[in-house]
């Protein structure tokens, strides 16, 4: 059985200010830089079992430095 792909992740470091939430949340979507603490995509095409947890990491960032597009 194949798991599609549910969307696209997209992150933006220059907003993110290091709270960690997504990691907390997704962390095998999301890690966190060890330089500086900010946001790190480790899957920007996630299974479609883990929507939920991308969503309520995307609710809980901030900075809202994480995005979901439609996968084309």
């Amino acid at each position: 059985m194949r798991t599609e792909e549910i969307v696209k992740v997209a992150v933006d470091q220059d907003l993110c200010v290091g709270s960690g939430q997504c990691a907390l949340t997704a962390d095998d979507v999301f890690d966190q830089s060890d330089e500086d603490g900010t946001v790190v995509l480790l899957n920007a095409t996630p299974p479609a079992d883990r929507k939920p947890d991308i969503q309520h990491a995307v609710a809980l960032c901030p900075a809202a430095a994480i995005t979901l597009e439609p996968n084309e």
